[in-house]
């Protein structure tokens, strides 16, 4: 073995002992039952629910509750035990000004929570645990998790306990002990993308992912959108705009990112005073708290917005006619002067025809004003320090893509033509498909945000492609029809076809050249995708191709519910089975609905740390070590 790299190890080892040691303790973590991994889809920004997902474990933090104090706690004791583990500073807080949080109640809690935490850390090490503790609090946490004696276990509680309260950390202790109980319970989380628009707070969802010590992210073409944006895309800047005011969502823009709308306000104010805009008023699914905004403005801000987006993207159409999308510039090739357009050599009348920012001569050229209004929007997007930390958290836990454990994770599709074979794009005069495709998606995405001059322009461009191009593997739908349905009232217009590929993948053996496509194994491998709402009202089904595909988006944001019949979905994979927890409408201030939990799959032998990625890993950890062993004993090294 190369011995500069030996030296380097043996900086983090310098002694046979060390080496020795830490051989010991990866052997004995290999050995150990794989964490549970959980997968979400299309979280659009649904702050509550999501979170909510998260602190209760979809689900599974009910169940060990129920399965540990079943036989001997009520029905009743353990729902309200269950919500102080998901919100213990707030429940604290009510049976305290209620009067109810005595000594007793306190005692008891904490006896319970110790039961449960013992359940949910039973197949991690000590250590494992330990680092997941709060610092003032590891000594008595690990004290009372690891007791031995069963003679003197209660006596060492009443102990134990009596010292918390007297000394009283008691709230602090208990509110570790929830965090624990919550940390313990999610091993790995997977977002499968779309973390973005149309819920209230995206913001509050990363807030909370940045804490999360094992996350990773697959882009999908809603995070694409922000990410292309913060990195100073103009079409997309108007992209994620004109969505947050479709939906109403001022506070994550503003109160969220502390991005400047004032000067939006003011232009679409004055440029749209003669017009109610009417058709442009927002689809108000949650009411802003820290910004609200008078309808009638939010929708001439929404209507400046939108026709700004318009003329940007049909000047990217021009710029790249290797995308093949002339035909989707509709408001450039606009009669303004008779109010229609030409699509198919038809004629339609526009539900709009008020545009006095729009050159007929010349309708993709931005007046002044707009202009204007985008350097002043593309500055404050650069400038938004929260926003910018969070795209380089998305940057550093995200890839287009991830095999992880022989399950293959993407958000959307891998193009497909007709007849099943990959689509080609063509990216600077060379054509990519398949994994060479988002591999290369991959590079251009980073490059749209850390490159400078041409480069980074370029980059920036196709990211634009990614959000709504007809081969992009993050969108899969040969047109987004964002005119049609804003401007013509024929419905045969409004419809997006879905990619090739949705309906090849229903197939057992297209699943198994997709996974060996990604070198994996085909057997045992598994697809998971988002992006696509499973109507489950409707009879569909989010496991497809007998169990190789799972689709799990469940419609969390609400603007999906009405669609999909329930509010979203988490993929469990633990060390024994994969489940799917299927959750119902979030209420906040309500916690008592548990999703319904579906077995998918179970293992046919427990899978262990060693039959994992990290397992690989660990293997060749310990190999590295034998050889820096050896090399001690050489006197290679000293």
């Amino acid at each position: 073995m190369d011995l500069k790299y030996l030296r380097l190890l043996a900086k983090e080892y310098p002694t046979m002992e060390s080496a020795a040691s830490e051989i010991i303790n990866l052997s004995a973590i290999r050995s150990l039952p794989k964490g549970t991994e959980y997968f979400f889809s299309d979280i659009h920004g649904e702050s509550g629910a999501f979170l909510h997902m998260l602190r209760s474990a979809s689900g599974i933090i009910k169940r060990k509750i129920d399965l540990v104090l079943g036989k001997t706690v009520s029905g009743a004791d353990r729902e309200k035990l269950a919500e102080l583990i998901y919100y213990p500073q707030k429940e604290m807080t009510e049976l305290s000004n209620s009067g109810e949080l005595s000594n007793e109640w306190i005692r008891l809690t904490i006896y319970r929570l110790i039961l449960v935490c013992e359940a949910v850390s039973a197949k991690y090490t000590r250590s494992r645990i330990r680092k997941r503790i709060p610092e003032d609090l590891v000594y008595i946490l690990d004290e009372l998790l690891n007791v031995t004696d069963d003679v003197n276990k209660d006596y060492y509680y009443d102990e134990i306990i009596s010292a918390i309260i007297s000394t009283g950390i008691a709230e602090t202790f208990i509110t570790s002990l929830c965090k624990l109980i919550q940390s313990v319970c999610i091993d790995k989380l997977h977002i499968i993308g779309d973390i973005f628009d149309r819920g209230p707070r995206a913001d509050v969802i990363l807030d909370e992912l940045m804490k999360m010590h094992d996350v990773d992210i697959q882009w999908g073409n809603h995070d694409v959108s922000w990410m292309g944006a913060a990195a100073g895309n103009p079409a997309l800047i108007a992209n994620v705009i004109r969505i947050a005011m479709r939906y109403n969502n001022f506070d994550v823009l503003e109160d969220g990112y502390g991005l400047n709308l004032r000067a939006l306000a003011v232009f679409a104010a004055e440029t749209y005073a003669e017009d109610d805009c009417a058709r442009y008023l927002p689809n108000v699914l949650d009411d802003n708290i820290y910004d609200p905004v008078d309808l009638q403005l939010a929708a001439k801000m929404h209507k400046a917005i939108t026709v700004i987006q318009m003329k940007l993207e049909g000047q990217l159409i021009a710029k790249h006619p290797e995308w093949e999308m002339t035909s989707r510039d509709l408001f450039g090739r606009t009669d303004f002067t008779r109010g229609t357009v030409q699509i198919d050599g038809r004629d339609y009348e526009l539900l709009d025809k008020y545009f006095p920012t729009v050159d007929p001569s010349a309708p993709l050229t931005l007046s002044e004003g707009e202009s204007e209004l985008m350097r002043v929007l593309k500055a404050s997007f650069e400038h938004s320090e929260k926003l910018q930390r969070h795209i380089r958290f998305i940057y550093a836990k995200g890839a287009m893509y991830l095999t992880c454990n022989n399950n293959l994770l993407f958000h959307g599709c891998i193009p497909m033509d007709e007849t099943g074979a990959f689509q080609s794009l063509t990216i600077r005069g060379q054509q990519y498909a398949g994994k060479a495709l988002l591999d290369k998606l991959g590079e251009l995405v980073n490059q749209a945000y850390f490159s400078r001059g041409e480069d980074k322009e370029f980059a920036g461009d196709v990211m634009w492609y990614l959000w709504c191009g007809p081969k992009s593997p993050l969108y899969g739908k040969d047109k987004m029809a964002f005119f049609e349905r804003g401007l013509l009232a024929e419905k045969s217009l409004h419809a997006e076809n879905y990619n090739a590929y949705y309906t090849f993948s229903e197939k057992v053996e297209v699943c198994e050249n997709l996974l060996e496509h990604f070198g994996l194994d085909p057997q045992k491998g598994h697809i998971i995708n988002g992006h696509v709402p499973v109507k489950i009202k409707n009879g569909e089904s989010p496991v497809k191709a007998g169990g190789k595909l799972f689709i799990i988006d469940g419609g969390i944001s609400k603007a999906y519910q009405s669609t999909t019949g329930i509010a979203g979905y988490t993929l469990i994979y633990d060390s024994h089975s994969l489940n799917l927890a299927e959750h119902k409408p979030f209420v906040e201030g309500e916690y008592g609905s548990t999703p319904t939990i579906h077995l998918v799959e179970k293992l046919e032998q427990r899978a262990n740390i060693v039959d994992t990625d990290s397992g690989k890993e660990i293997n060749d950890r310990i190999q590295d070590l034998h050889q820096l062993l050896e090399a001690y004993k050489a006197g290679l090294i000293k």
